[in-house]
Formats: structure tokens, C-alpha cells, sequence
């Protein structure tokens, strides 16, 4: 009986655990391929819901005395199981979902998103999950999903808090949630078709169809329909059929711009009431292109700043209304108006962007930031100095409107393309359908014209609008064209490869170049590894991405100038010059050798951080912990304490001897290298060389991390937390930072290629921890870096800087010199919300600090999660929104005011002969600035005194004047 007990206990925890498991994509795959051949698609059966609760047989509606219910269908069990699953809710039935489920907050906002790529897959996909389905009657009724989205609507916009953090998903939402309640032409169309289809049954289908899901291509249907059946057609169902097309026109005709005020009658005789009747007067029979998209952006930016004002729920949901159709209006006529003048050029550029921040593609408050560059200027002339900064500010807008859509929508598209592959088409989609597309295009415009007056212009093959692409820095290369369109998680990359990417992973292997859509990051590791070692970057538009996919796996040659233009070509168009670039002998003297004469392996012991600084770098520890000793020197407060577990720690457990090999750890390391000497003697390939020591690094690796510790080292852990870090080992959270010997070198920056542990508690994890970050030099992307650039890569030694966890509201990263303005008194400072922010290549908010005291946002943040730091140790996600700034007044005074000291400060006390800009990370916590490194901002001396690359810069004259009358 006992063992019959035991074993059923099994079976429950068993079925427990497998229950909280994820369902595969493969399995939800197959799933959706039987919805789609289903004539219920994802619905069980049909049922009344009524008020009490009680559910009821299709052809038993609600008594009476309960009150009136809904009909429509039951999920199939496997529907169900699969949003308890994986959170993925498949055929979603509004009326069937309360608010909150479906709102959905907790989790970024799920489900609403999912209904709106459901309706995209539908469209693109024959009904999609509804292929057989899109029939089966009585499924949605949409007299009942109208009414819930009309309740949704006033429980959601009632309170600020959801309109103010989510203005675009929401705006966006009200085109694919049913909301306007049943007008008079809905009635009249869903009353017309059911008349018809009692009269003609084969018209049911389209019957359901029209009622269930209403779309404009219905029209073209019943069209079809009526022809394919015209020999069966009585005069009175002809006429019937002509009715119907006529009431269907007439649902799905433009809007009429004089009806405006009459939509939006809840605000009748308020300031944005009496807006929208001021439009309707002025433009009920407008036709010129420029007058409306200049007018209607106006009124979508007039109307945004209302429905944060206006209190009303109702209200609100009309004025989003008349946004939607107000962008409609901008979208139909932005193509139509062809600028003549530059003047009317840049009008079109300013006006197109105000409804981008209209529509909420931007934020307010960035629009406020960029909005008095682009502003039309009463000048009869610029410079092309003045003409470029508008360019960047507008490219900005752009990049800014495409990131919003991404940022809102990614996370869900991204588990979607698991299971179904069409669903990457969705953010396009949204892209091209808005406003954004048309901006797109004239700031192309703009560029072209600004390219030729400056002469620079890209040589990118032949694909069109290369003003998109614009070189972040300097560098050149040839190899194998790639081009990534989808995620770049699990692609494995050559570092004699150039990679173009929608996003880089943050954990990028050597390449030979690399450029993505839009700039990304400008001081992540990436990016700063790109610089350091001349690797050449460009940003570029989507639409260049998809033109270059067709010299997908060619070879060719890749170069950005010191001034941002940028060429790519085939292999066979390279001049003698291009080719002699890439000899053995010019390539090989740009490797770096690591001074390794004066470490100091023999000191066994932890060290106080107050005891090390800058002169202990590539000595005692790395350059991370003697520099945050430098500093804690220098700003004791900004600072916290420390302890550096140093080289020679790690080298006398490296001497140890290594299970399975007959020698000690180290020596197994020392053998790999000559063993692979020997190889190359022996003309064996480079290829093959390095697979046997990415082999050989594997072992070393997992058995480093399964390596003994000593007795004596724990105690000394013990007993330094106490004494340094105020706590027992086990108590106090921390970072476990690898800092080793080759990093922060003179030409070689070696940023992020090591192991940082975050937010470590517990003894054992941070025992294991530190054996984790000894590892971490092995793994095969940190080799592969050393070993491409520095000449002795066998000699590294990994350092550990211990601090306690600070849980910053945000932190960043500021490089103490003008990065895109080459200003070396300038600032550049990217910042994220959370721990981490900025260094991982996420989507920070960056701005260039001038030495003029004036403030230019580069970019803002558009990233949706960040990391928090929990006592108890590891990181929690939490979610962000875009409505305000992360950095304020304060704290950008106290950044400038920071870089100063620290100029001054290292130049005194550590190298009065470096004369370079730094690289400083740093974080607030309450408007408490803390700081956390420093190291020297390396770029790369070969890159910019290249005189290849000097010789493909043109030599702009930025006071060039530009008569605006110009034309074009």
C-alpha cells in the first residue's frame, strides 16, 4: 500500500513538473497546422454565457430572468493548455476575456499584443489558424466584440497611468479592437447580408464572414461572389447584392475631414474641440497634399497633448480615433507632395515628423529635445554644416519611430517566429503602414541632396537611398558578405566575415566588419571593441538591409572613412591599392604584445581595494580593480569598498594538479600553446590549429570550474568580508568582476570579453562564482579576440574585483570626449534603466554633453526590460516605458562636473602624459552618483591615420552656403 501511495506521489510531482514546463514550438507548430485545416479552427463548440455564471447549450439562450448572455465558442482544451503553457492565447475571443487578463500588465502586455498579430497573420495568411474556420458561424459575434471593446476602452483609459505609459500601443491597438459600438452602416451592412443569405444560402459563408470579421477586402469578395453566381441570380437578389456593395463602400469609404467634429462630439466647445472644428472649416475641401500633411500633423500633435489633458475615458477613445484617421490623412498625402525648393523639403521633413510624435511614435519629451533643430528657420539660406545637423536630428526621428515599434513589439514577435515564421513580417508591417515610411523617404531625400552639395556620398554597391548608411567608425575589410535579418542569437560568425545585423548579439565574436539597422549603442562593448581595433561600423535603414541581401555570401570589400562615408563593393571592383590592404605583412603589424616582465605572481593573498590604484594594474590585479582603487582614492564617496582577489591566487591554484592529465592546470595550458606551435611548424592549417585549442580550452575551462579551492584562500574570503565589506561571506550581495592582465592595454581595450558575475549572496555560488570567472578567459569567444589581436595571449591572468551589489535606479556609461562630434572636450554619455545598463548594447539613452554647456540627445532608451538587484541575490526583470527621460538636470550637472575632476585628477595622480579621453561607468540610486570603473577610451591610431582611408574622406567646407530657394 505504501509503495502504491509512493509511486502515485511520484506520477502527481511528475505530471506537476511537466504541467510548469513550456510546450515546444515543434509541438505548437503541428498544433496550428490542424487549426488550420479544422472547420472549427482553435474552437471546441458553441455556447450562451450568461450573467450568473452558468453556461448553456447552443440553442438554450439565457433565461430571461438571469439576463441577456453572449454566444460564442469554447477554446479547444489544447487552446487552453497552451496559454497556461507558454502564455500564447491562439484565436483570442474578447468577449470571453475579462479586462485585466487581457490587458495584461505583468507580462509586458501580452495578449494584446498577441491579438494584434493574430490579425496580421490572418490577413497575410488566409484567416491563418481561421483558414477553415473563418465560417464557422456564430464563432465572434462582433455585435458582442464591439461591446467589449467599448467596456475595455472606458476601463483602460479611466486614470492617467495607462495612457500616459503606453500612448502607442494603445493608439495602435484601437485599429484592431472593435470599439465603435454598432452604428447605423454596421447595422445596415450585417442586416443587408443576412437578408441575402436567407434568400441565397450559399451566400452564408460570406454572411458569417461579414459579421464575424468584418474587413475592407470583403468588398472585392462579394464582388467575386456576385459574378461567380450571376447565372443563379434573381433580379431581386441583383439588386439586393448592388444594396449591399453600396452600404459596404460607404462603411470603408476615406474619412470625411467635415465630419471630424461630429466624431469627436465629447469634446464639443474645449480647446481641442474647437481645434478639430477649426480643421474640419479649413480643410473640409483642402486638395493640395502640402496643406493637409501640414495641417493634419499639426492637429495629431494638438490631439496627443489633448487626450493626456482630457479626464474622460469616452472622450479619450474618440480623440484617439480622429488621430488614426488624422495619420491616414498624412500617409495618403505625404507622397503626393514633391518639394520643389530645399525650403520646401525641409518644411515636408519638419511637418512629416510632428505627426511621427502625433502619432506616438516618439515621445513628447524627445520631440521637445530634437524639435528646435528641425523647426523651419526664417532664413533665406543655411550652411551645410547647419543643413546636416538637421539631417541627423531628422534620421534621428526616423530611427526613433522604427525603434518604438520594435521596442513594443518584439518580445511577442520574437516568440511567435518560434512556432510561425510569418509573424516576422509584423513589426515591417507596422512600420510601412505609418507615417514613419514617408519620413523615411524624405529624409532620404534630404541626404541625397545634402551629399551632393558636401560630395559625401556612399559607394555602396548600387542599392538605393544610400544616405541611409552612415559610417560609425573607421576601419576597413574584405571577406564574405552575411546578412542577418532575423535574430542573431546562435549565429556563429568568422572573424574573416563581414556581418550586416537588424541587432547584434551583445556576445559578438571577432569579425571582419560589421554595420546594423540603425546606430544601436554607441559605448557598448561592441561598438567600443569596433573602434578599438578598426573594425569598420555603419549604421544603415532597413530597406538598405533587404537590398543587400541579394550580395548575400559574396565576397567583397567593406571601408568607413574617417568622416563617415562608406564603400562596399565586390571582390573583382577592388583597385591594386584595396587589394595591397590585405597582405600578410600589412595585417600582421597590427598585433599588440601584453607586457607580462613586471606581474607579480608571487603575491598569495586577498587585497583591500584601499590598498591598490592605478599602479598595480597588470602587476597585482587588473586594470579594473587598481583603477577603481584609483578612484576610490579620489572620490571616496562615489566609491565602494572592495576586495581584489589577485594574479597570483589564481596561479597558485592554476599550479595544482589537474584531474585526469599528469600535470597541473597550468601546465596543460602552457602544453595547448606549444602543442599548437608544433602544428604550425608542421603546416598544418590555422583552422584546424585553432579547433584543437578550442578543444583543449574546453577541458581547461570545466575543469577550472570543478577545481579545488583552498582551505587557506576561504578563510581569507571570510575573514576580508567582514573587515572590508562590513558582512559575512554569504550575507552581503555582490560582483564578482573578471579583471584580467589584458585588458585597458595601450591599443587594446579588451572590453566585456570576461566573466562579471551579478549580485552574488550565497557562499557557495560565490565560491563557485570565482572559479566561473577564472574560467572565463577559455571560453572561444574571449580567445578568439586575444588571439586575433595580441601577439602573446597565453600569458593571461584573470584578476577578481569583489564589490558589494548597488541596485542603481539606472547607470551608463560616459566617455569623456565627443564621440560622434570629435570634440575632445565634449562629453558622451548612454545610459539604461537598472544594473548593467548601457555596456551590453542595449538600446540606451545617449546624449553629447558640449563643452558649451549645450545638451544634444542622440538617442533615447528603447529598452523594455532591465535588471534590478534583489537582496536575496541574482537579478530580477522589471518592465519599462518611454514617457520620460532617464537622466535629469541634476544628474547631467553632476556627470559634466565629474568629468572635469577626473581629467584633472588622473592627469595629476596617475599619467600626466596621457593626454586620451576615458571610459567611466557609473550609476545613481536616489540621485546618488556612484562609480565603478574607469578605464582609457582606446580608439584605434592605424584607422584614423590610415592613409587609405584618408584618401577615400572627403574634404567637406561645412560653411558651404545653401540658398534654400534652391531646387532640387
Amino acid at each position: 500500500m505504501k509503495k502504491q501511495i509512493f509511486v502515485s506521489l511520484l506520477v502527481c510531482l511528475f505530471s506537476l513538473v511537466t504541467f510548469s514546463q513550456n510546450l515546444s514550438n515543434q509541438y505548437i507548430k503541428e498544433q496550428i497546422s490542424e487549426f488550420k485545416n479544422d472547420i472549427r479552427g482553435p474552437y471546441k463548440d458553441i455556447r450562451w454565457f450568461c450573467k450568473d455564471g452558468s453556461v448553456r447549450q447552443p440553442k438554450d439562450p439565457c433565461p430571461q430572468e438571469i439576463g441577456p448572455g453572449v454566444q460564442h465558442a469554447r477554446y479547444k482544451d489544447v487552446v487552453e493548455n497552451i496559454g497556461k503553457r507558454n502564455h500564447v492565447f491562439l484565436g483570442q475571443i474578447l468577449a470571453y476575456t475579462t479586462n485585466q487578463e487581457f490587458w495584461d500588465s505583468q507580462n509586458h502586455n501580452s495578449r494584446i499584443k498577441q491579438y494584434q498579430l493574430d490579425k496580421y497573420l490572418r490577413s497575410v495568411d488566409d484567416g491563418w489558424i481561421l483558414q477553415k474556420a473563418q465560417y464557422y458561424r456564430g464563432a465572434v459575434q462582433v455585435e458582442d466584440e464591439e461591446a467589449w471593446g467599448v467596456d475595455f476602452y472606458k476601463w483602460l483609459l479611466t486614470g492617467d497611468t495607462s495612457i500616459t505609459k503606453n500612448f502607442y500601443l494603445i493608439r495602435q491597438s484601437l485599429n484592431d479592437i472593435p470599439h465603435k459600438g454598432d452604428d447605423n452602416v454596421a447595422q445596415l451592412m450585417r442586416s443587408q447580408s443576412k437578408v441575402i443569405s436567407d434568400l441565397f444560402p450559399q451566400f452564408m459563408d460570406l454572411r458569417v464572414k461579414i459579421h464575424g470579421q468584418p474587413e475592407f477586402v470583403d468588398i472585392e469578395k462579394v464582388k467575386q461572389f456576385k459574378v461567380k453566381n450571376a447565372s443563379k441570380l434573381t433580379a431581386t437578389l441583383n439588386l439586393k447584392f448592388d444594396e449591399l456593395l453600396v452600404t459596404m463602400a460607404n462603411f470603408y469609404k476615406p474619412i470625411d475631414i467635415q465630419a471630424l467634429p461630429n466624431k469627436t462630439s465629447l469634446v464639443k466647445n474645449t480647446p481641442i474641440g474647437n481645434l478639430i472644428k477649426d480643421f474640419s472649416i479649413k480643410n473640409g475641401i483642402e486638395t493640395k497634399p502640402a496643406n493637409l500633411v501640414t495641417e493634419s500633423a499639426n492637429l495629431l500633435l494638438e490631439i496627443r497633448k489633448a487626450v493626456l489633458v482630457e479626464k474622460r475615458a469616452q472622450a479619450r477613445v474618440q480623440l484617439l480615433d480622429a488621430s488614426l484617421k488624422l495619420e491616414e490623412i498624412v500617409f495618403k498625402n505625404a507622397s503626393q507632395w514633391q518639394p520643389i525648393t530645399i525650403m520646401e523639403l525641409l518644411n515636408k521633413t519638419y511637418y512629416i515628423a510632428m505627426a511621427t510624435v502625433g502619432a506616438g511614435y516618439i515621445e513628447l519629451w524627445e520631440w521637445n529635445e530634437i524639435e528646435p533643430i528641425l523647426k523651419p528657420k526664417n532664413a533665406t539660406s543655411l550652411t551645410l554644416n547647419e543643413l546636416t545637423t538637421i539631417l541627423q536630428s531628422a534620421r534621428s526621428v526616423v530611427e526613433w519611430s522604427s525603434s518604438m515599434v520594435k521596442a513594443t513589439y518584439e518580445d511577442i514577435v520574437d516568440i511567435y517566429t518560434g512556432f510561425e515564421s510569418k509573424s516576422y513580417g509584423f513589426i515591417d508591417d507596422k512600420i510601412r503602414s505609418s507615417v514613419t515610411l514617408h519620413l523615411g523617404k524624405t529624409v532620404g531625400d534630404l541626404g541625397d541632396f545634402i551629399a551632393t552639395e558636401s560630395s559625401l556620398t556612399n559607394k555602396v554597391f548600387n542599392i538605393s537611398n544610400q544616405s541611409s548608411v552612415r559610417g560609425l567608425n573607421p576601419g576597413y575589410a574584405f571577406g564574405e558578405l552575411v546578412v542577418i535579418d532575423g535574430s542573431p542569437e546562435g549565429v556563429e560568425v568568422s572573424s574573416n566575415k563581414i556581418y550586416i545585423f537588424q541587432k547584434p548579439p551583445s556576445d559578438l565574436k571577432p569579425v571582419g566588419g560589421i554595420a546594423t539597422v540603425a546606430e544601436g549603442n554607441l559605448v557598448s562593448h561592441v561598438q567600443l571593441l569596433a573602434r578599438n581595433l578598426g573594425i569598420p561600423n555603419a549604421a544603415m535603414s532597413d530597406d538598405n538591409l533587404q537590398n543587400l541581401k541579394k550580395i548575400n555570401g559574396q565576397k567583397v570589400f567593406y571601408a568607413v572613412s574617417n568622416k563617415g562615408n562608406v564603400i562596399m563593393k565586390l571582390e573583382k571592383d577592388m583597385t591594386a591599392e584595396e587589394k595591397g590592404l590585405f597582405s600578410k605583412t600589412v595585417r600582421n603589424d597590427a598585433k599588440i604584445a601584453v607586457p607580462v616582465a613586471d606581474i607579480r605572481l608571487d603575491v598569495n593573498s586577498i587585497l583591500n581595494m584601499r590598498k591598490v590604484d592605478a599602479k598595480d594594474s597588470g602587476k597585482l590585479c587588473g586594470p579594473k580593480a587598481a583603477n577603481l582603487g584609483q578612484l576610490k582614492k579620489m572620490f571616496p564617496d562615489k566609491v565602494v569598498e572592495g576586495v581584489v582577489i589577485p594574479f597570483g591566487i589564481f596561479k597558485s591554484h592554476m599550479n595544482q594538479p589537474m584531474p585526469e592529465q599528469n600535470v597541473s592546470y597550468w601546465k596543460f595550458l602552457t602544453n595547448m600553446f606549444l602543442e599548437a606551435d608544433k602544428q604550425r611548424s608542421n603546416n598544418i592549417s590555422e583552422a584546424e590549429v585553432e579547433k584543437f585549442q578550442l578543444k583543449q580550452l574546453e577541458i581547461l575551462r570545466e575543469a577550472i570550474k570543478k577545481m579545488p579551492i583552498q582551505a587557506s584562500f576561504i578563510s581569507q574570503l571570510e575573514s576580508e568580508f567582514v573587515a572590508v565589506l562590513g558582512k559575512k561571506l554569504g550575507e552581503v550581495p555582490v560582483f564578482l568582476r573578471s579583471d584580467t592582465n589584458m585588458e585597458d592595454l595601450k591599443d587594446f581595450s579588451g572590453a566585456g570579453l570576461n566573466l562579471t558575475l551579478f549580485n552574488v549572496v550565497a557562499k557557495d555560488k560565490i565560491i563557485q562564482g570565482i572559479k566561473d570567472v577564472w574560467a572565463s578567459p577559455y571560453t572561444e569567444r574571449s580567445f578568439k579576440w586575444r588571439q586575433k589581436y595580441l601577439l602573446n595571449p597565453e600569458n593571461v591572468f584573470p584578476s577578481i574585483l569583489v564589490i558589494p551589489s548597488v541596485d542603481v535606479d539606472y547607470s551608463g556609461v560616459m566617455i569623456t570626449t565627443g564621440i560622434n562630434s570629435g570634440n575632445s572636450k565634449d562629453l558622451t554619455i548612454a545610459f539604461s534603466r537598472g544594473a548593467g545598463g548601457a555596456v551590453d548594447g542595449q538600446s540606451a539613452e545617449a546624449y553629447e554633453l558640449g563643452v558649451d554647456g549645450t545638451t544634444k540627445l542622440i538617442a533615447p532608451a528603447r529598452e523594455s526590460d532591465y535588471n534590478s538587484l534583489p537582496t536575496s541575490g541574482g537579478t530580477a526583470k522589471k518592465s519599462a516605458t518611454f514617457e520620460s527621460s532617464i537622466l535629469n538636470q541634476q544628474n547631467m550637472k553632476e556627470i559634466r562636473e565629474l568629468a572635469e575632476n577626473v581629467r584633472v585628477k588622473m592627469a595629476k595622480e596617475v599619467n600626466a602624459e596621457y593626454k586620451g579621453a576615458y571610459d567611466v561607468e557609473l550609476g545613481f540610486k536616489n540621485n546618488k552618483l556612484w562609480l565603478f570603473q574607469i578605464r582609457p577610451f582606446v580608439e584605434n591610431k592605424k584607422a584614423l591615420s590610415s592613409g587609405y582611408l584618408e584618401s577615400i574622406t572627403p574634404k567637406i567646407d561645412k560653411n558651404k552656403v545653401v540658398i534654400l530657394s534652391k531646387k532640387i
